[in-house]
């Protein structure tokens, strides 16, 4: 089975990419880890417990105040959902502390979310998909681009039109706090370089600075791209021959691990 690991950054039309690929004509199942990371933080969730019991004694408002519909111990008595904008403004950032935040956010619900992955992964193996969608922000900060046999990543050229997309999108954020949440995803352009890197049919590029048919034309070509390199009758092989699928796993993690391993020596000489 082939994963085909999509990323980007906020507001690149990573979500409309992703809508694309699982309509008709390709169907492709969609691993969603944004959707996993809502889901882990559920309240009774234990990444949900393990959040309020860090950051609820300094963060008074993390949790949606109760109200009409909304008793002081939630619709279930599991709890009240975390407040994810005041989660955000603590985590989101450059300085020391806001980073030392993220850090242990991530610590907490990534780990969940991964499990739900491969959870996710499996499920769609057994159903005989010939591949599926890994639609993750941070695909090369969290190293699963090692899983993916092609690496999809949408871009922006234009970082003013990102930032019109979010607020126009998300009102409520500041300027400020629009642009702390871009660059806690990455900068868009280095990951459009990495992609590109992993070489020809490994990693490519769809640009969103236009409109939704010209996205979609494009999505259209690499997919047509995508599947003239990985044909049918070989996802058959794979999917009727577990041995096979196994040692093609191991073969792709091996081989992005020494694309990773030549890009970060790559970006250790330019800095010198």
């Amino acid at each position: 089975m082939l994963f085909v690991g999509l990323t980007g950054s906020i507001a690149t039309g990573k979500s409309t990419v992703s809508s694309l690929l699982s309509s008709p004509p390709y169907n492709l199942p969609i691993i969603d880890a944004d959707l996993l990371a809502r889901k882990v933080v559920e309240p009774g969730q234990p990444a949900y417990n393990k959040i309020v019991s860090h950051f609820l004694p300094s963060t008074p408002e993390l949790l949606v105040a109760p109200g009409l519909g909304m008793p002081e111990n939630g619709p279930d008595g599991s709890g009240r959902p975390l407040n994810r904008p005041a989660l955000g403004r603590r985590v989101f950032g450059d300085s020391d502390e806001r980073k030392k935040d993220r850090a242990v956010l991530n610590g907490i619900v990534h780990p969940a979310v991964r499990w739900g992955m491969y959870k996710g992964i499996l499920g769609c193996y057994l159903k005989g998909y010939w591949g599926c969608v890994l639609d993750i922000p941070l695909l090369f900060e969290s190293q699963l681009d090692r899983l993916c046999g092609v690496v999809l990543v949408v871009g922006v050229r234009d970082p003013e039109v990102q930032m019109k997309r979010l607020m126009d999108r998300d009102p409520h954020l500041t300027r400020e706090d629009a642009e702390n949440r871009v660059r806690s995803q990455g900068n868009v352009m280095e990951k459009t370089q990495r992609c590109l890197e992993r070489g020809e049919g490994k990693g490519l590029v769809v640009w969103n600075d236009g409109t939704k048919e010209e996205l979609k034309e494009q999505v259209d070509k690499a997919m047509q791209q995508i599947r003239a390199q990985n044909p049918t009758w070989w996802q058959v092989l794979l999917l009727v021959c577990p041995p096979l699928a196994i040692s093609m796993a191991a073969y792709r993690f091996w081989d992005n691990s020494h694309i990773n391993k030549r890009w970060e020596e790559k970006k250790e000489r330019a800095r010198l």
